[in-house]
């Protein structure tokens, strides 16, 4: 590569939606890194406007197809919040298992689909041998593994995209007995390709340390749900008021607003959640996964792809417990109180890929004034782009071909959510 040297990938593939980076190397020094996320901007937060509120789950839960479950429960708990509504036992575990279903069918996405053919020097899942016992093996439990999460959802959530059951106050619908028989059965039989695919990536051959600020939501049950912000720096902030910590960064290059805390780059996600809050991962989760997590905390990004197969064992684990021990009983929604005057507030849950924030303003009408969004991948993004940068600058002696596979794998460790889209690689060289 020499000293000097620009780098164009206009399109970074197997993530979700679009993303481009540009690099510039002079003189042996990284000159700038750009890490252009070009649709962000989809204008949710202006189309729910003047809407009644009970409208606006649904509505929102159409900003993303993968995980669509964490954007209505996220709208639904800061509607909640706004209005006083507290849910019941049983409408909390029913969410709980909503968001397992999501995080088992989007976990798997991205790791068999997306991030496994990093593993294997591969372009492709579709590149995979059906000669080859074990890439025979990965491909299949990739689909029967999604299928289960898939199921889960089905089961209480009603899809496992726009869900139907969920709504303010409660669920519409509620799991049956030979359904959820079924749906136990599957998750059971998925559990050791589960256990395979985190021995996969605890060998996988990548690393890049980075010194780093987590934040996690921490729960008493690692449910993705409920609890206090901590932070890797010790500090312990409330949901309603994580956003006055933030620092809102525009750039210029990109589509999607950045945040700093406290003026400081930060990393959301899996990674951040084991290394905060392993200790409430489900019992026989720590039992079976206990070599993986023998690696955490860590300080490598390429370990947030292990995290997820941890949580994904996770979230399988609780499932069942949770299915077992629990009779679902038809219960009507808590209704709304009346609405005399403009409020206010906030919901926050664990999306896949990090916290999702929403805030809230209802008027006295019940209508929608405004709304604020959060996601864990543009709070990632000035992370990202340092890690590329870090990456760079220890590695200007490698060849082009080595460059092409790392800065992409290493976004890809992020597992980013631009959009649902997945493209071919391209780049320009200069």
């Amino acid at each position: 590569m020499h000293q000097d040297f620009d780098i164009t990938i206009e399109n970074i593939s197997k993530i979700e939606g679009h993303a481009g980076l540009d690099i510039k190397v002079k003189e042996g020094k990284v000159e700038y890194v750009k890490l252009k996320i070009s649709e962000n901007k989809r204008f949710y937060t202006q189309a729910i406007r003047g809407k009644p509120f009970q409208a606006a789950p649904q509505l929102m839960s159409r900003i993303c197809g993968t995980c669509s479950i964490a954007h209505l429960l996220c709208c639904i708990d800061a509607i909640e919040n706004t209005l006083g509504i507290e849910p019941s036992a049983q409408t909390i575990l029913l969410r709980k298992l909503s968001m397992y279903g999501m995080m088992i069918r989007d976990h798997a996405l991205h790791l068999y689909i997306f991030s496994l053919p990093d593993v294997f020097g591969k372009d492709s899942l579709l590149d995979f041998s059906e000669t080859d016992e074990r890439e025979h093996k990965l491909v299949h439990d990739a689909f029967a593994v999604k299928g289960a999460g898939s199921a889960l959802s089905n089961l209480v959530a009603g899809r496992a995209v726009h869900a139907p059951y969920p709504t303010i106050g409660g669920f519409l619908h509620f799991p049956e007995k030979e359904e959820t028989a079924k749906t136990i059965e599957k998750l059971k039989s998925v559990r050791q390709k589960v256990l395979d695919l985190i021995e996969v990536f605890r060998t996988a051959p990548f690393s890049l340390k980075k010194d780093s600020n987590f934040v996690a939501l921490m729960t008493d049950d690692y449910s993705f749900m409920e609890g206090k912000l901590k932070t890797a720096e010790g500090e312990l902030l409330e949901k309603k008021d994580y956003f006055s910590h933030l620092q809102r960064v525009v750039i210029p290059y990109s589509q999607a607003s950045a945040y700093k805390l406290e003026g400081k780059q930060y990393m959301v996600g899996a990674l951040a959640r084991i290394n905060l809050n392993r200790e409430h991962l489900h019992p026989e989760t720590k039992k079976s996964a206990a070599e993986a997590l023998k690696l955490f905390p860590s300080t490598d990004v390429y370990h947030n792809n292990l995290a997820q197969a941890i949580e994904l064992l996770h979230s399988i684990d609780h499932s069942i417990e949770i299915l077992e021990k629990t009779e679902f009983k038809p219960e009507k929604p808590i209704p709304p109180p009346e609405i005399k005057e403009v409020r206010q507030n906030v919901g926050l849950l664990e999306a896949p890929r990090g916290g999702l924030f929403y805030h809230l303003n209802i008027g006295a009408d019940g209508k929608i004034i405004s709304a604020d969004i959060m996601t864990p991948t543009s709070q990632n993004q000035i992370h990202m782009e340092n890690s590329l940068r870090h990456l760079i600058e220890n590695n200007l002696d490698k060849e082009k071909g080595w460059f092409q596979r790392e800065l992409e794998n290493l976004v890809r460790a992020y597992d980013p959510c631009m959009s649902c889209a997945t493209h071919f690689l391209r780049i320009n060289w200069k």
